[in-house]
């Protein structure tokens, strides 16, 4: 009310290093003359430092891995506060945030973010691998409602071994564990690197030239006109598999994408049922927007030993095109 800025939520949380900063060497992304001057607009991070991102090449800093501790944080309606500061794991769905202090306690190691509550990837490649850190200092709790029984959420907890408790509704956190995890340093390598061994135990998949998910109208509108003709192509000349991962078991998503020497299809979460397991030096190839440009998936690729392969088409953020030979050409790069 008198102007001064809120407290920042982590404040008077009791911190510690789980692991340190370091320098890591990122090999460059693969990409024809030409792919970084069709971005228009990025997501998720400024044009400049997707740009950075997507391109850097040689040794980058990688920040730690932080772990903290909160008592009496109340969760209510999706936002968690703590003296008074707040951190938003959702949207609010109530008009009015005035409300009694939760009465039911409890406690726990929070694993989720809003990021990983909003977009099925990167509930994947972030929660699950965030699970690991939860799961060492805690007991793993999430206010992310039950996954649909059978569905692909489901199958995912179950092979990787996450039986988290669950936090319905609003409640009071006697003591609260959560992490800053946002870094690619090799302990989130490590831990990425043993859930793609949990879900490919006991498994033999066969390996294939290729595999291409579709999107297809499926998630936030990112249409690629001729994407079928695309899956089509690739399928006829170069081997590939294709996918849409709505009609696939994450049972067939795993076996089929285990082996796969190249990861294909527009950007989105349906590529990171295929990256979280595909091999080291497996080329992965996102189909980027050019007005919706990200880097997520470079920062997993990178992670997992992978090969980056920058390729955008033209067009805007809802509705684009890529060019036959532009597919091609760079897959021949990975060659």
């Amino acid at each position: 009310m008198i102007g001064r800025p809120p407290p920042e939520f982590f404040d008077k949380a009791e911190r510690w290093q789980i692991a340190p900063a370091e320098t890591l060497y990122y090999p460059p992304a693969l990409a024809l003359p030409g792919q970084v001057d069709r971005i228009r607009a990025a997501v998720f991070a400024s044009l400049p430092d997707t740009i950075e991102a997507l391109t850097r090449q040689g040794d980058s800093h990688e920040g730690p891995t932080t772990g903290f501790r909160l008592r009496a944080v109340d969760l209510v309606d999706g936002v968690l506060y703590h003296g008074g500061g707040e951190h938003h794991l959702r949207n609010r769905q109530r008009r009015f945030g005035l409300t009694p202090r939760p009465a039911r306690e409890v406690s726990g190691a929070l694993y989720e973010t809003w990021t990983t509550n909003r977009w099925f990837g990167s509930w994947l490649m972030e929660a699950c691998v965030a699970h690991d850190l939860a799961a060492a200092h805690g007991d793993p709790v999430t206010t992310a409602a039950p996954p649909s029984q059978g569905g692909h959420q489901d199958r995912y907890e179950a092979l990787a071994g996450m039986a988290p408790r669950r936090i319905d509704g609003d409640a009071h956190f006697t003591e609260l564990v959560m992490f800053d995890d946002y870094a690619s340093n090799s302990h989130k390598a490590a831990r990425a690197d043993a859930l793609r061994r949990r879900l490919l135990q006991g498994r033999s998949p066969q390996a294939v030239p290729g595999v291409f998910l579709l999107r297809g109208h499926a998630g936030d509108p990112r249409l690629l006109v001729n994407e079928r003709d695309l899956a089509e192509d690739l399928a006829r000349h170069r081997g590939f598999v294709v996918i849409d991962p709505l009609d696939a078991t994450v049972d067939q998503l795993i076996d089929a994408c285990g082996a796969a020497r190249a990861i294909v299809g527009v950007e989105g979460s349906q590529l990171v049922h295929g990256i979280t397991v595909a091999p080291p030096g497996a080329a992965i190839i996102p189909i980027q927007p050019p007005e919706r440009v990200a880097a997520t998936l470079k920062h997993q690729s990178d992670r997992l030993g992978q090969r980056f392969g920058l390729l955008v088409a033209e067009g805007s953020d809802s509705r684009f095109r890529l060019e036959r030979d532009d597919l091609m050409a760079t897959l021949d790069l990975f060659e």
